[in-house]
């Protein structure tokens, strides 16, 4: 064979690999349309991540069965970060250099999402987080969505809640992890501009046991209030804790709780327990005129029907976030990164569980104040108190 033809061969040999290795990547091959995520399916934020990674697979299955999208099917990749960051960090690195994912859902935590949040820049793929810091979106990544309601507006339905019971001094409890140190970054600025007084100010770590020093302190400040800002398990050992102590001081608790099984770790210690939260976990005593009524009712009677238990705050970010992200490639016409990207940007009057998107190029969020209803907690139900 002359030089040439070996030549002309071997440029024919390449474009032939090249052309293979195009039809054989899985972000566009053929109908489907692959999406990662990354949730703590396991781990000490389980009982986040494990109904938001069913949603994630309840809810693509019924866009499927509904045609898909752009007449594609959704294909997800979900990935078990185990809550650790390390693991959390892999996992994006495989969905993008390895399953060439158009999009990522999740991760689940907050101290997750802002450590994947360069990443995910660099390798321009969207990402919608089901952490609530607002952190995650303030200052505004180009790349980073996410879909629970910020800490600032939980925070202000709380101390707004405070005050107007005719509270006036307030202690705070805050875990020192990613989601508490927002948390309570939040609550000692906006305090005072609410006029309240912040008389003490505690912390403790996400896997300690006993609170009582810390709760302690608090009782010889005389609070009116005391405000817990945590995820399970510690918040419901603060619970037993005050109980223990016979503090009857008011104790409210962040969204962060909004799951059955912080009612279910505190036992009888949750009665009267006050908290914001979305209408999802209180569907039937939403109003029927309310928007957001038959998607909550909708996405609790599917879920619990399929899984056997009850709904939870944070598997409504599972959902919201598959359908903002349907959303997206529908208005994008495309399933190209960047353009769901734009689109996400632009996506508005979307109706979720966690209440009415609005997304804009400076709001990553979306949502505001409205969001969260005042509930407490009476024989071991939630009741809203406020909407």
């Amino acid at each position: 064979m002359t030089i040439r033809r070996i030549l002309v061969a071997s440029v024919f040999l390449c474009a032939a690999v090249a052309c293979a290795a195009f039809a054989a990547s899985p972000a566009r091959a053929g109908d489907t349309i692959r999406v990662g995520a990354i949730f703590s399916a396991t781990g000490p934020a389980s009982f986040l991540g494990e109904p938001e990674k069913n949603t994630v697979q309840m809810a693509v299955e019924r866009i499927n069965e509904q045609g898909g999208v752009l007449g594609k099917k959704l294909e997800v990749v979900i990935y078990d970060d185990e809550t650790d960051v390390n693991k959390c960090v892999l996992a994006l690195d495989k969905l993008a250099r390895m399953e060439h994912v158009v999009a990522v859902l999740g991760p689940t935590v907050s101290g997750n999402t802002l450590a994947v949040a360069p990443k995910i820049s660099r390798y321009h793929i969207p990402m919608i987080s089901c952490a609530s810091s607002e952190k995650i979106v303030t200052p505004v990544n180009p790349w980073v969505f996410k879909v629970a309601p910020s800490d600032r507006y939980a925070a202000l339905r709380i101390l707004e809640h405070i005050k107007a019971a005719g509270g006036g001094k307030v202690a705070i409890l805050t875990v020192s992890n990613g989601y508490g140190q927002s948390g309570r970054a939040v609550l000692k600025e906006q305090v005072p501009t609410v006029g309240l007084e912040l008389v003490a100010d505690e912390i403790y770590g996400p896997t300690d046991t006993d609170m009582t020093a810390q709760l302690t302190k608090i009782k010889g400040a005389s609070p009116d209030a005391i405000v817990c800002w945590g995820t399970n398990p510690g918040p419901a050992v603060v619970a037993r804790n005050r109980v223990q102590l016979g503090i009857a001081t008011p104790l409210y608790m962040s969204h962060g709780v909004a799951s059955k099984k912080f009612i279910e770790l505190a036992g009888t210690a949750a009665e009267g327990i006050l908290l914001p939260a979305g209408r999802l976990i209180v569907a039937d005593q939403v109003a029927a005129d309310h928007p957001q009524k038959p998607v909550v009712t909708t996405y609790r009677d599917l879920y619990e029907k399929r899984f056997g238990s009850a709904v939870s705050t944070f598997g409504g970010h599972g959902w919201d976030a598959v359908y903002l992200l349907a959303k997206a490639i529908e208005q994008a016409g495309s399933d190209d990164p960047k353009a769901i990207r734009d689109a996400l940007e632009k996506v508005t009057g979307l109706v979720g569980t966690a209440g009415t998107f609005n997304m804009s190029a400076k709001d990553h969020n979306g949502l505001d104040q409205s969001a969260f209803v005042m509930i407490r907690i009476e024989n071991g139900d939630w009741k809203i108190i406020g909407d």
